[in-house]
């Protein structure tokens, strides 16, 4: 594991990063999804890209890198472009799973790869409209402490800043930023998936012009028992 320091709009980020392979000529970013880090993503494919420079980053706020901002989406891919123009890397290969896909997306890399990818957004269960109409209701009264029983699973124990960055990223409409998306697109999707269902994956494989749609066995974290056919058609598709 190393650390790199980026600076963004005068703040100081620490990034955690490892790379596998760093002689190899080619090259692959890969970004984890929201509430994850770089371990799970590097457990599932450190042996499958073994003729590549594998670079696993932790994204601000998660694992072993830090945050003190309120960030969108954007700021995560420009803070992304300045670790890779830092660190020296030249991925032509960008995957991101979740969250991390969307930031891939703004990466515009040659090759996009997307795993069950956030971006579209859903219609939200009538349980949850529900929660959402009673917290309104509630919060002027002063009843500050129903907040926890409302908050979202992937938004527990934040810090102030990581928590007012997931209310800007959860429910993005990213549908513009995947049509102004030029290269080869490659797309692995849970069929069981129901944090991005599988109709969303569709969606994003409509609106990119030059993608491909593999929806395979599993749930939100389906690529961890599917790993080397996903590496299998990267690699074929990409040489």
């Amino acid at each position: 594991m190393a650390l790199k320091e980026i600076i963004y709009r005068k703040e100081s980020f620490k990034l955690s990063y490892e790379m596998l392979n760093p002689n190899a000529k080619k090259g692959i970013l890969i970004l984890h999804g929201w509430g994850s880090n770089k371990e799970i993503m590097k457990q599932a494919f450190g042996k499958e890209f073994k003729e590549y420079r594998q670079t696993y980053l932790d994204l601000p706020g998660f694992g072993g890198s830090s945050n003190s901002m309120i960030l969108t989406t954007e700021d995560y891919a420009y803070i992304v472009k300045l670790f890779i123009k830092a660190v020296g890397l030249n991925p032509t290969i960008v995957m991101g799973h979740s969250f991390g896909g969307k930031v891939a997306t703004l990466l515009n890399p040659k090759y996009l790869i997307l795993l069950s990818s956030a971006g579209i957004k859903t219609k939200k269960p009538w349980t949850i409209k529900v929660k959402i109409a009673t917290f309104k209701l509630l919060k002027p009264l002063g009843f500050n402490k129903i907040k926890e029983l409302f908050i979202s699973p992937d938004a527990k124990g934040m810090s102030h800043e990581m928590y007012e960055t997931f209310k800007n990223v959860v429910d993005e409409d990213f549908e513009l930023s995947f049509s102004k998306y030029k290269g080869s697109a490659m797309l692995f999707w849970g069929k069981e998936d129901t944090a991005t269902p599988l109709y969303t994956g569709e969606k994003i494989a409509s609106i990119i012009d030059n993608s491909k749609f593999y929806p395979l066995d599993g749930d939100h974290f389906f690529f961890l028992k599917h790993a080397h056919f996903i590496a299998k058609v990267v690699k074929s598709s990409s040489e």
